[in-house]
């Protein structure tokens, strides 16, 4: 991996998210993008059989479209076609009426690409697979919960390290949903 890529991406990301958290916290929104992006670098130690330039500039861009001004033309002119295409798939489509829909249809986009996409999303649920916020109703966490196991069985065969600390994570999860009684 080189870092001026990384470096490229990272200044990018951080300039687009400056004003955005971390929900429910005080933190930077790039703490999330770091974390998604140590994800990828473990899975590559474990599994190098991807490109893992290409995995981490789409990790750390993964939420432009969907968390600011950003668009796809402005990725695909800062950081190419195939690297606006993968973060477009991760992007959620708005025009669709339900959130199911939306996860559904970003799944199938997803699949579409190189593995290197779906890798990028399961270390982004992973990351996201928290404590639910205290603010989250039941039906919210219940639903946050069988949505990460669509994610994990859709995307099963992208890398077999992520698979299994995503699987481990849903069960997590799981625990924590039955500790809250609900």
């Amino acid at each position: 991996m080189t870092q001026e890529l990384y470096q490229k991406a990272i200044k990018f990301a951080g300039e687009k998210h400056s004003e955005q958290k971390v929900p429910g916290t005080n933190a930077n929104y790039l703490l999330h993008i770091s974390n998604v992006a140590m994800e990828v670098l473990l899975a590559y130690h474990f599994d190098n059989s991807f490109d893992i330039d290409f995995a981490i500039q789409v990790a750390i861009l993964h939420d432009t479209i969907e968390d600011t001004a950003t668009d796809f033309e402005e990725i695909k002119q800062t950081f190419g076609e195939s690297i606006a295409k993968a973060v477009q798939a991760l992007t959620k489509d708005e025009k669709l009426p339900s959130k199911e829909e939306k996860m559904k249809d970003s799944l199938t986009r997803i699949n579409a690409l190189q593995k290197e996409v779906g890798i990028v999303k399961i270390a982004d649920r992973i990351t996201n697979l928290q404590t639910p916020p205290r603010h989250w109703s039941k039906s919210k966490i219940v639903k946050y919960y069988e949505e990460s196991k669509l994610i994990s069985s859709t995307l099963i065969n992208k890398n077999e390290y992520l698979n299994k600390r995503l699987e481990s994570k849903i069960a997590e999860y799981k625990q924590r949903i039955e500790a809250l009684q609900l």
